[in-house]
């Protein structure tokens, strides 16, 4: 059985999409979702689907070993971050290369790097009176929003969009394509 891990900052409904599409899976499965707030709603979506939920703060991410000993434990094929908002830390990354993926709501490298999450892409994609949008999955390094591109899928947009109309059409790309992307990515 393949093993998933997901990190989440936010309320989690890329992360319940992921954990609700491998349910059925006989393959692989979501066995963690780790959260660097305490009060994510991630963290009750988690566990009310019987997936282990963990909270951990800045130090034990950055400043010691601690959340990389607690993924090792889990034994992940794959580590996604679905809305996880701080950079990840490098120890992490060296230790599972091209293993740890990660959803962006625009198309990169348009609107990528430090600040540009939810709202503030979308805001920036509408105020730029840009024609389309899109997702990008892709591959995490040491830089934001700059490992290998996996995959992408774009939508239009119409001159009257508002970032909230922007942010609802991301939404269903997100949980059209995320799952599916992993679940190639666990078999390749």
């Amino acid at each position: 059985m393949k093993r998933i891990i997901i990190f989440a900052s936010g309320s989690g409904t890329n992360a319940e999409n992921i954990i609700t599409y491998f349910q059925s899976n006989k393959k692989a499965e979501v066995t963690h979702v780790f959260s660097n707030k305490s009060h994510a709603k991630v963290l009750k979506r988690a566990l009310d689907h019987g997936i282990k939920a963990l909270y951990f703060d800045r130090e034990s991410l950055y400043d010691s070993n601690e959340v990389l000993h607690i993924v090792k434990d889990a034994e992940p094929n794959l580590i996604v971050l679905a809305g996880f908002l701080w950079k990840f830390p490098e120890n992490i990354i060296v230790e599972y290369p091209n293993q740890i993926i990660n959803i962006h709501p625009a198309l990169l490298p348009n609107y990528g790097g430090k600040g540009m999450y939810g709202m503030n892409v979308h805001k920036a994609v509408v105020k730029n009176k840009e024609s389309f949008s899109g997702i990008t999955i892709h591959y995490v390094n040491e830089n934001y929003d700059e490992g290998g591109v996996i995959f992408q899928a774009k939508t239009a947009l119409l001159e009257t969009d508002t970032p909230e109309d922007v942010a609802t059409k991301i939404h269903i790309l997100e949980q059209t394509h995320f799952p599916k992307i992993i679940e190639e990515l666990l078999y390749k």
